[in-house]
């Protein structure tokens, strides 16, 4: 099961890249969002990864930040959605915008998102309404041990992803440390790519 993809981007297409890890090419489809979100060719990215396997298939669906994967996880655990309508959603919306939508159950707005319809739009508000508010009460509870220990803002949220993602507290913690001395720019997604790449470095958050 692959969970992160670490390399260079070494090719990139509005619903697909490739990223080469130590000489393999790895096809990840990915949302325009994410496209738009990513640097050059030959950059080195850092991509969380849903690997979806089916009988005749394995495909990657990567995701640059650890909230827009899990509602892309979450989206297809409800009724009639697939990866591709997934990515569609959340194309379609933001991550900021669809949570919301679905919770306050606006059939409305989500019907908009091409390729969902009415059917569709209110099966994710019913079969997603309550694990979307279960969640969101569980990163609260998460973000409050991390402003207690001291990390608040930006640095709270970038910590409370990774321990989401399943990291120990404390390899978080000095990997998101790392991360801010050494430069990363003031926003949860680049904080975020910077500790994973710090985590990813043998021996450099220990």
């Amino acid at each position: 099961m692959i969970a992160q993809l670490r390399g260079t981007l070494a090719d990139k297409r509005p619903n697909q890249i490739i990223v080469d890890v130590g000489g393999v090419g790895y096809l990840v489809n990915i949302a325009p969002s994410t496209f738009c979100a990513l640097g050059g060719l030959r950059e080195e990215i850092v991509l969380l990864v849903h690997t979806h396997v089916r009988e005749d298939a394995l495909a990657l669906y990567g995701f640059l930040t650890a909230r827009e994967k899990h509602l892309f996880e979450m989206l297809l655990s409800a009724s009639g959605v697939g990866p591709t309508l997934a990515l569609k959603i959340l194309s379609g919306m933001s991550a900021d915008e669809l949570a919301p939508a679905i919770r306050e159950g606006d059939i409305a707005r989500l019907t908009r998102i091409p390729g969902v319809g009415k059917k569709t739009a209110e099966r994710m508000v019913v079969e997603l309404r309550d694990k979307l508010a279960a969640t969101e009460s569980e990163a609260l509870s998460a973000g409050g041990g991390v402003a207690a220990s001291g990390r608040g803002g930006i640095s709270g949220d970038v910590v409370s992803a990774l321990l989401n993602l399943g990291c120990d507290p404390r390899a978080a913690e000095a990997a998101v440390e790392r991360a801010g001395r050494e430069g990363a720019a003031a926003n949860f997604d680049a904080l975020l790519s910077a500790a994973l790449l710090a985590l990813s470095a043998p021996g450099r958050t220990r």
